[in-house]
């Protein structure tokens, strides 16, 4: 369980096909804090670290076939910054909104505009309809997870919604790097996928 709070947007150094799974290698300042087992969202999407390499800062997931076709992880090169979150400690505070790591589908930024400081990020996605029926879709006002990072959406409609990023967020996160035509993943809200379930219960 995470919360969309990212600790670090850490680089990739490496990206080895092993059979249709991608093992990635990723350089952080946590590296060392970490354990086998582990879990840690890389651009929210929970990976299971399977090696550790304490001396470069380094540590290493495996990102299965499924993963790759769901979210935008296949993307990845050496160099590219990644969004890493270690999973909620039970004790603390929700500062984000419940993140499950679970990448529901991929989406497209299709326009970026410069407002007063900060920048607002339009991302378009194609859902079919029955998993709009299902709760995967964004509400005015609701929250959403881009990349890991917990987002509130405005200028909602079925197929696209706008984030406002401040510049605490561009300079601590992949949004940096997210120009007009990136692929982000995304994770709609687990609330609004139970309501929905519900009511058609």
């Amino acid at each position: 369980m995470f919360s969309g709070i990212v600790e670090e947007a850490a680089t990739v150094v490496a990206v080895t096909a092993d059979g249709g799974n991608v093992r990635l290698r990723v350089r952080c300042s946590f590296a060392g804090e970490l354990t086998i087992d582990q879990s840690v969202a890389h651009n929210g999407v929970c990976l299971t670290v399977v090696e550790i390499n304490p001396d470069d800062s380094t540590y290493d997931v495996v990102a299965i076939a499924e993963t790759l076709q769901r979210s935008n992880l296949g993307d990845l090169h050496p160099g590219d910054l990644v969004n890493l979150e270690r999973s909620m400690v039970m004790n603390g505070r929700l500062d984000g909104h419940i993140v499950q790591g679970h990448v529901d589908c991929t989406a497209v930024c299709d326009q970026i505009e410069d407002v007063d400081g900060s920048r607002y990020f339009r991302f378009t996605y194609d859902i079919p309809a029955e998993m709009r029926r299902r709760g995967y879709l964004t509400v005015e006002k609701g929250s959403v997870t881009v990349n890991g990072v917990s987002l509130t959406v405005c200028d909602s409609t079925p197929t696209s919604f706008r984030v406002a990023i401040i510049p605490y967020t561009m300079e601590h996160t992949n949004f940096c790097r997210i120009a007009v035509g990136t692929r982000v993943n995304l994770e709609f809200d687990i609330l609004g996928k139970y309501i929905a379930a519900l009511q058609q219960a």
